[in-house]
Order: structure tokens, then sequence, then C-alpha cells
């Protein structure tokens, strides 16, 4: 029998909280997406404020993160050394910016989150952290 570790919808909703508390404290806006480990969307929050296109941008950097097992930014800067582009991998959803982060859980990809509408090292750093608040939370 093959067991996978998959984040709930419990578990998307506080990412999206640990995230949208601190844009709303910075008075900032984004758009928060948290997939499941095969990057399908979980949950969704576009703040008020937030503008259209990074709407699509955050879904696709959580795709990418869980799809990958890696940061979304990691596979755009291998991108830049890669014969062919992105949507070669299969999926138009594939995207290299920053803001996507894989949640590992025992070695496994639980599930992932894309935040997009702010600078990169904000959507980096947000992503992260959230990250580590539901690893920590997660079953040893």
């Amino acid at each position: 029998m093959y067991q996978t570790i998959n984040l709930s919808h419990v578990d998307a909703q506080e990412m999206i909280d640990v995230v949208r508390r601190q844009l709303e404290a910075d008075h900032k806006a984004a758009a928060i997406a948290v997939s499941d480990s095969h990057g399908e969307l979980i949950a969704f929050l576009k703040m008020d404020g937030c503008r259209l296109p990074p709407v699509q941008i955050a879904m696709n950097k959580a795709f990418t993160a869980a799809r990958e097992g890696r940061l979304s930014a990691d596979l755009g800067r291998d991108s830049l050394t890669r014969p062919f582009p992105l949507t070669n991998l299969g999926d138009l959803r594939y995207t290299g910016f920053t803001g996507g982060a894989p949640v590992i859980i025992k070695g496994q990809v639980a599930g992932a989150i894309g935040i997009s509408g702010i600078d990169d090292e904000s959507e980096a750093e947000l992503s992260a952290r959230a990250v580590e608040m539901i690893a920590k939370k997660a079953p040893r």
C-alpha cells in the first residue's frame, strides 16, 4: 500500500492566514494560493487591492513548487540554461517566478504555496514563513 501526505483545507487556510496577517500589517495586498501535492488548488485569497495578474500567477507558483518539489524560483534559474521553454515540461502552468514553495513532510511533497503581487523578496520570505509554520505542526 502506498501512503501519501497531503495538506488539509485547515492547513491551507492557516498558511493563507499567516501571510495575510503580515501583509495587512505592512499595508500590502497579494494573491495567495495553496495547492495539494499534485499542484491542484486547495485554498486561495485575493486580498483587497490586489491587481488581477497575480491571481493566476500565485496559483501557477503553487502548482510549480508542488509538481517539482522545489522553489519555483529555482526552476526559473535552471531555465536559463535549459535549451527549451518551461512549457515543454508538459503544462502551461509551470513558472519560474519567485514566490512558490513546496511543503515537504517526511520527505514527501504535501502541497505548496504561491504568493504573487508584491516584491520578490517579500514573496520568498512569506512563503518560507508559511511553509515553516505548517511543517512545525506536522506529525514526526
